[in-house]
């Protein structure tokens, strides 16, 4: 689990226990799970408006070199004028 060795987390958990007293881990558990449904929620909200926003955008045409020429030649064109 996220590459962290298992006795890694029995020693944070026993830890967490020590600090925080077997009395309030339900709601240290309970703020835990909430936080992390509204992350979740947010992302999510995130990734909508993000893929709304891709998929809406037009799509802009590149110029074919046939228009680059042809606007090359005219800028050249113009600044000879000057």
């Amino acid at each position: 689990m996220f590459g962290i060795h298992w006795a890694y987390i029995i020693l944070l958990l026993v830890v967490v226990l020590i600090i925080f007293g077997p009395g309030r881990l339900p709601e240290l558990g309970g703020a835990v799970g909430k936080a992390m449904r509204e992350f979740r929620k947010a992302t999510t909200e995130i990734t909508n408006e993000v893929t709304a926003a891709a998929q809406s955008k037009p799509e802009q045409p590149t110029p074919t070199s046939t228009e680059n020429t042809a606007k090359s030649s005219t800028s050249e064109t113009n600044s000879s004028k000057s």
